[in-house]
C-alpha cells in the first residue's frame, strides 16, 4: 500500500525522540497507511537510534523520516522486498550475527501482513536472534473499526484471486466460516468480487472500505446487493472489502426476529441478545450488538452500559 502525499503532514510537532540504542535484535515497524502523523513514537525511536535500517521501499522510509526530522547520520536504507527477501535477509541476519538493532519498515502498514517481512522475521527467530513487533497503522484493523462489522471473531484473507473460478472457490470457503471476513482487493476487480459475492450470498453485511486515513477515505455500508452494481465502475485508491457472517445463525434461526420478539416480551437488551445467542449458536457480543441497535442507542444507558458483561469481559 502506497504512503500519502507529505503535504498535510508536514507542520509536524516537534519530538524529543530518544537517542540510546535499544537491545539488538530485528525490529518490525508499522508504517502509515496514510497519514504520516499516525507513526508511533516508538517507531520514530527506533528509526532514529537503530544501527541498521531496511525498508520495503527506501524512498518512502526516507521520506517519512524527512517529515519527522529524523536523520540518516551516515546510515543507509537497504531495500528488502517480495523480490530480493531471501538475499537481503541473509544480510541482515549477518548485521544481527554482529549484535546490531536492525528496524525494518514496510512501505506502508504492518510487516508481514500482506506485506514483505514474514521470511526475515521467521529466519531471525529461527536462528535465535530477538524479534520484535512494534505495532501501529493496520489496514486490517482500521478498516475493520471503520465498518462497524462485528469484532469478535474475524478473519483476515488477503487478496482475491483474480481468476473468476478461483475466486469463486475461495469465497465460498471463506463465506462457510463463522467470522466477519476482510479481504484486500485491486480497485478495478471490487465489481467482479460483488458479483461472486452476489451469487454466494447477496443478503449478507458488507463494507467497503477506500482509502482509509487518507484525503479521500469513504466508507459504503449495506448488504452485498446494495453495494453491488454499476457505482463500482471506476473505483480507484486501496481498497479493503468486509462481509459479515451469515444471519441465518445455527438452525436457519433469524436473529432479529427473535431479538424483535424478546424485547417486546420486556427483556433487556442484554437478556434478549443473551437468549439469542444461546438458541442459535452465536457470539453473545455480536448479537448484543443487534439487539441494541434494533432497540436504540439510549437502551445502553437504560441498562446502566453494561457493556462489559455482554461483551463476555465482566
Amino acid at each position: 500500500m502506497t504512503v500519502p502525499r507529505p503535504a498535510e503532514d508536514a507542520a509536524a510537532v516537534t519530538l524529543t525522540l530518544k537517542r540510546e540504542a535499544p537491545e539488538p535484535g530485528l525490529y518490525l515497524l508499522a508504517m502509515p497507511i496514510g497519514a504520516a502523523r499516525d507513526i508511533t513514537l516508538r517507531a520514530l525511536d527506533l528509526l532514529n537510534t537503530a544501527d541498521v535500517l531496511a525498508a520495503e521501499d527506501t524512498r518512502t522510509l526516507r521520506h517519512l523520516m524527512t517529515i519527522h526530522g529524523i536523520p540518516l547520520r551516515g546510515r543507509r536504507i537497504l531495500a528488502c522486498h517480495d523480490h530480493n527477501e531471501a538475499a537481503a535477509a541473509a544480510g541482515l541476519l549477518a548485521a544481527l550475527a554482529e549484535g546490531r538493532t536492525v528496524a525494518y519498515a514496510s512501505e506502508a502498514g504492518t510487516p508481514s501482513v500482506s506485506d514483505p517481512g514474514f521470511r526475515l522475521a521467521r529466519d531471525a527467530a529461527g536462528a535465535g536472534y530477538r524479534v520484535n513487533a512494534v505495532p501501529g497503522p493496520s489496514a486490517v484493523l482500521a478498516a475493520l473499526v471503520a465498518s462497524g462489522m462485528p469484532s469478535d471473531r474475524f478473519l483476515f484473507a488477503g487478496f482475491a484471486p483474480a481468476a473468476r473460478a478461483a475466486r469463486r472457490r475461495w469465497l465460498e470457503e471463506l463465506l462457510a466460516v463463522e467470522a466477519t471476513v476482510i479481504i484486500f482487493e485491486n480497485p478495478r476487480r471490487v465489481k467482479d468480487l460483488f458479483a461472486d459475492l452476489c451469487d454466494i450470498d447477496s443478503e449478507r453485511e458488507s463494507a467497503i472500505c477506500r482509502e482509509l486515513t487518507k484525503k479521500f477515505e469513504e466508507v459504503r455500508r449495506g448488504t452485498v446487493r446494495d453495494l453491488a452494481g454499476p457505482e463500482l465502475d471506476g473505483l480507484r485508491g486501496e481498497v479493503v472489502v468486509l462481509v459479515d457472517r451469515s444471519r441465518s445463525g445455527a438452525g436457519g434461526g433469524d436473529a432479529e426476529a427473535m431479538i424483535s420478539a424478546a424485547l417486546e416480551e420486556g427483556l433487556s437488551v442484554r437478556d434478549a441478545a443473551a437468549r439469542v445467542a444461546a438458541a442459535l449458536g452465536r457470539p453473545r457480543r455480536e448479537l448484543y450488538q443487534l439487539a441494541l441497535a434494533m432497540a436504540g442507542g439510549a437502551a445502553a444507558k437504560d441498562e446502566g452500559e453494561d457493556s462489559g458483561d455482554a461483551d463476555g469481559t465482566g
